[in-house]
């Protein structure tokens, strides 16, 4: 874990070029609902401060929780990496896991950073009160862990395709549409958010943002909490269920 954010941080460039993008990504997202909404107060009940706080935070939220970067399998497989890895006495997918850690503590400080200047750029306001901000607090915990698990996954294609460029861009795409970071899902059609909510990206980007927003009111938001927690275990239990599988399509190429 530990030397993973060190790793991390030798590359503090590409930090600062995330920061500038989104900022830059904060900017044009204001400047794109304010021309949604046209002067008009409200939206299908949604205030334009409330929409702009959205999009602020689900920008920052998607940075620290960006599955596409997380997985760290498909250089370890491609790379050979993987044979040192499977000698350790802890499991591989928890060595993934610690990993993964270390890069988010590593961003964090820049995320902090960050938010700050997004609010200044975008908007913001305060979460809908004391149980909205603990609850988001409890939420971004869980939203984090089902990203993480959700990285794991994919990232084990790499056992059956070697290289993943193409899947992880399409992952990508399917990530930021249904999770809510480009489009909240109550401004989706009933039918598509439905598909939505049964999928388990909205438990990464909109569940918290519903929370902290007091969209979820606060009978809500124990549901919203049980539901994150439920796709946390089924995707670790699918990740194990995955590895069994992967472990013995292991091919070791370079090195």
């Amino acid at each position: 874990m530990a030397i993973q954010a060190r790793t991390s941080l030798v590359y503090r460039a590409n930090y600062l070029v995330n920061v500038v993008a989104v900022i830059f990504q904060v900017y044009l997202l204001r400047i794109l609902w304010t021309a949604v909404y046209q002067g008009r107060p409200e939206v299908a009940g949604v205030s334009l401060g409330i929409m702009i706080t959205y999009a602020t935070f689900a920008n920052v939220q998607t940075w620290v929780t960006s599955p596409w970067e997380f997985s760290l399998i498909p250089p370890r497989v491609r790379e050979g990496q993987i044979a040192g890895d499977l000698t350790r006495p802890i499991g591989f997918t928890t060595q993934i896991h610690a990993r993964q850690v270390g890069r988010a503590l590593a961003t964090a400080p820049f995320v902090a950073a960050t938010l700050p200047l997004a609010v200044l750029v975008g908007g913001g306001r305060a979460p809908a009160g004391l149980a909205a901000a603990f609850g988001y607090a409890l939420s971004m915990v869980l939203a984090y862990l089902v990203s993480a698990m959700l990285s794991v996954l994919v990232g084990m294609i790499a056992f059956w395709t070697m290289e993943t460029t193409g899947i992880f861009v399409i992952y990508r795409v399917v990530f930021m549409f249904f999770s809510g970071a480009l489009v909240p899902l109550w401004f989706m059609p009933d039918a598509l958010r439905l598909v939505a909510e049964a999928l388990p990206f909205q438990a990464v980007t909109y569940a918290p943002l519903a929370i902290y927003l007091g969209h979820a009111t606060a009978a809500d938001v124990p549901g919203v909490l049980a539901l994150q927690a439920f796709w946390v275990v089924l995707l670790w239990l699918g990740g194990r269920l995955v590895w069994s599988r992967a472990v013995h399509r292991v091919v070791i190429q370079g090195g």
